[in-house]
């Protein structure tokens, strides 16, 4: 730890407390450090880039809260928007003008989206987008991809089985076998995987849901074709395919990965960024489809907080800015200095390291000189290889995602001189990684 950083003991004295009262002390796994070990660092406020947790200590921030934050922490915009509302009333339960508003915006911004719900989470966009697939094609089959997180609904919490043909097994406590064997696993960047389930279960598949540029299982790319070659085999077998969009959504372009490639999958999830820092989900989709929902349709859905007033108007001004400030180029800009920096401080690959980035999204690969293509074959090592990482990165200054599975985020907050800071202290990292056969 540097001179300038204080011991964590308020922290420590926070998380023993919470330890007593939530359970793992924390109200999200990830929180609690497990991946990286040591003590959670307890926020206190955030400005810009930077965050300050309640020791003193400020961080750059490139978590931002899981991606939300693409403006910075405590945006003047975003925060007016959000007093403005509050003033008025924090929740009526009945329609307001700032969900019709944040609707056409988004429906006008993402090519594929006629027409869209919110909810109050990505889980529930997910949960809510494959009840609607299933309604609309009367089918019971899902197929997700392994490594692929959508949310903690039951039937997503499942991996690969023993084979290409066999049914999904529940990856955690608490989930029904019967419930996980409506879900099978496919293995991404692989057309022959999904192929062979549509052979095998004939007019069964509702739909495909997959994150068309996994994040959440480190940053992997698709390989040329893999997506629209997606969307056609379902198309051809009369399954709906989702696209979780999350975080890639209104992140990597203003119309998510869909817009990036010029793709058109049959409904999307949203969250993160639509939401300004507040809790937001949506889904949505061609019309034909998102008219099957209640109370048009037959699928139900619902939600006492869906469509808050304070978040919609908290969505609706990130994206105003966003608008205004040709953010995209910017971000793109900055995502490529920051790699260029980087690249040019060290080798990454003589330490053993790999790194894919997609706009203002980055990841590091601690397993190997190339990034797997998918998200189950990340190496073991790359865990423990990031844990040293992530702690010099702390006692540093930097704060990064404590999970070495997770990506980074760059927003219009990261000027220059945060970003030349973190490459220094990134660079000192890596040279310090002890060599991969030692890790293994």
């Amino acid at each position: 730890m540097t001179a300038s950083m204080k011991s964590p003991e308020k922290s420590e004295s926070l998380f023993k407390r919470a330890q007593a009262v939530i359970p793992g002390g924390v109200d999200s796994p990830v929180r609690a450090f497990g991946g990286v070990g040591g003590t959670p660092r307890f926020i206190a406020k955030g400005e810009g880039c930077q965050i300050v947790d309640v020791d003193g200590n400020k961080y750059i921030d490139f978590c931002m809260s899981w991606g939300p934050l693409i403006l910075g922490h405590a945006h003047p915009k975003v925060i007016d928007a959000i007093q403005s509302a509050i003033k008025k009333g924090t929740s009526f339960g009945a329609p307001t003008e700032a969900e019709v508003l944040l609707a056409e915006k988004l429906c006008r911004w993402v090519g594929p989206v006629d027409q869209v719900r919110f909810v109050s989470s990505g889980t529930e966009a997910t949960m809510s987008a494959i009840r609607l697939a299933r309604g609309y094609t009367e089918r019971d089959l899902i197929i997700k991809f392994a490594g692929c997180y959508h949310g903690h609904a039951d039937y997503l919490l499942v991996q690969a089985g023993s084979g290409l043909a066999t049914f999904g097994t529940p990856t955690s406590s608490g989930v029904p076998a019967d419930v996980a064997k409506s879900t099978l696993v496919a293995k991404y960047n692989s057309l022959d995987s999904v192929k062979t389930y549509f052979e095998n279960f004939k007019d069964q598949i509702a739909c495909v849901i997959v994150e068309p540029i996994p994040a959440n299982s480190g940053l992997i790319l698709p390989e040329q074709g893999f997506l629209q070659g997606l969307i056609d085999l379902c198309h051809e077998h009369g399954a709906l395919v989702i696209f979780d969009e999350v975080i890639t959504g209104f992140r990597v372009s203003r119309a998510g990965v869909a817009g990036k490639y010029g793709l058109t999958p049959d409904l999307m999830t949203f969250g993160k960024v639509i939401g300004g820092g507040l809790p937001v989900g949506a889904f949505g989709g061609n019309k034909k489809i998102m008219q099957k929902i209640a109370p048009l349709g037959s699928v139900y859905q619902a939600g006492t907080l869906s469509g808050n007033p304070v978040a919609m108007m908290a969505g609706l001004a990130t994206l105003e800015v966003l608008e205004s400030e040709n953010a995209y180029s910017q971000l793109e800009k900055r995502g490529a200095a920051f790699e260029s920096m980087l690249r040019e401080a060290i080798t990454l690959e003589d330490h053993g390291v790999a790194m894919n980035r997609v706009g203002s999204i980055f990841w590091f690969c601690l397993g190997g000189k190339q990034c797997p293509t998918d998200p189950s074959a990340i190496a073991p090592q790359s865990a423990a290889r990031y844990r040293e990482l992530f702690h010099h990165a702390l006692d540093n200054g930097i704060y990064l995602a404590p999970s070495g599975f997770e990506v980074g985020f760059i927003g219009l907050a990261h000027g220059e001189s945060d970003l030349k800071r973190a490459v220094e202290v990134l660079a000192d990292g890596i040279r310090r990684l002890p060599p991969l056969e030692q890790s293994a």
